[in-house]
């Protein structure tokens, strides 16, 4: 890496240390787009998990403001996100599938193309991401797009967040949570009373930083309509 090009890429980072996220989003919005994506890509795979989402965040506005301007070169984002979570890349796509529910979650344009992809990572009979890890950045990557087109929930999509609501890993069940409620579902199923009385407290990104919440208090913040018991 250039001189300059780490440097950049330390400024990128103590941006995202910051903890007003209005701030860093200005300070980051002044950085040239071409350099910016580079370092969001590698903040991806920070080992804190925070900077991690935070990254993730910052390329959902990036990649939304890039579509607004020129839709393929956004459609260049999702496609190496869609790379570094093929087996043939030779990596792990760490905050990828994150970052994919993000972008679209702020981009109808980008949605209306690649929506779909983000779904089969999800669906035994598509691109069914194995990874356990990898697993609970799908759930928040779909979850996160339902928050934003709760109408585009597809019935496969739906019966695998249910799948996920016995799960042995507690992030995942919570996650499954967050993205039934998000699709506004909970009207339409009968939510087990073993998710209804878990307990578990997991951290919850909320757009800048984490939130111990128990899964049980995820499904009583759902209305009372949602849920039928």
């Amino acid at each position: 890496m250039k001189p300059y090009g780490r440097k950049t890429k330390k400024q990128v980072g103590e941006i995202l240390a910051l903890g007003s996220r209005s701030q860093a989003l200005a300070r980051l919005g002044q950085i040239p787009d071409a350099q910016l994506t580079g370092h969001l890509f590698s903040y991806f795979y920070n080992k804190d998990e925070l900077i991690k989402f935070r990254s993730v965040t910052a390329m959902g506005y990036l990649a939304a403001r890039i579509a607004d301007n020129c839709l393929e070169n956004a459609r260049v984002i999702l496609r190496r996100i869609m790379w570094n979570l093929n087996d043939e890349s030779g990596g792990i796509g760490w905050g990828s599938p994150e970052a994919m529910g993000e972008i679209l979650s702020k981009s109808p344009a980008l949605a209306r193309e690649f929506k779909s992809i983000l779904f089969s990572y999800l669906d035994h009979k598509g691109n069914h991401i194995e990874h356990d890890m990898l697993q609970r950045g799908v759930l928040w990557g779909i979850g996160t797009y339902l928050g934003a087109a709760p109408g585009d929930m597809t019935d496969i999509t739906r019966e695998q967040l249910q799948a996920h609501l016995d799960s042995k890993d507690p992030v995942k069940r919570g996650y499954a949570v967050r993205a039934l409620s998000n699709a506004d579902v909970f009207e339409c199923m009968v939510l087990p009373d073993f998710i209804q009385a878990d307990r578990t407290s997991i951290d919850v990104y909320t757009g800048w930083d984490f939130t111990a919440v128990q899964i049980s208090d995820m499904v009583l913040a759902c209305t009372p309509e949602q849920i039928r018991v």
